[in-house]
């Protein structure tokens, strides 16, 4: 591409992205990234714009940071942890329950408020969802435009 070549604001939102890829990265340090962003801001043409990146490698050009290879060929699994699980937690409220006097009232006390909010919880989600569908047959006969009252009866 001609060096001479006005460029966009878009160009300009890539290379800085670029430069800051290259300062997470280590190759430049606060004060090289502050003063690159700043050129790449105030430039015009691609030719600054190759003047701010001419010491640093091409995306394509740096080979990925790739770990040991498995002997069988296959890439290593990725664990992926998510927080803590509610059934391990239940467990240890259970034993705790078993083992302490007085805390397994406590415990089949919160199970039983918890099991009931759950329930309210599914019936509210029925009849909400069928008063939905009541309201989206009525709409679909009448032709007619959604009014807000309807939703009241």
């Amino acid at each position: 591409m001609d060096d001479r070549i006005r460029i966009s604001d878009a160009d300009r939102e890539r290379v800085t992205a670029r430069l800051r890829d290259h300062y997470a990265e280590g190759r430049l340090s606060s004060e090289e990234l502050d003063e690159r962003i700043t050129t790449t801001l105030s430039a015009k043409t691609f030719g600054d714009l190759r003047g701010v990146m001419a010491d640093l490698p091409d995306p394509e050009l740096v080979p990925p940071q790739a770990g040991p290879m498995p002997l069988w060929g296959m890439p290593p699994r990725v664990v992926v942890h998510r927080g803590p699980r509610l059934l391990p937690l239940l467990f240890i409220a259970l034993i705790f329950a078993l083992v302490l006097p007085g805390a397994g009232f406590v415990f089949f006390a919160f199970l039983k408020v918890a099991l009931l909010v759950w329930l309210v919880m599914c019936v509210l989600g029925i009849v909400g969802a069928a008063r939905f569908r009541r309201q989206a047959r009525r709409f679909s006969r009448s032709g007619s435009q959604w009014h807000h009252h309807e939703w009241r009866r």
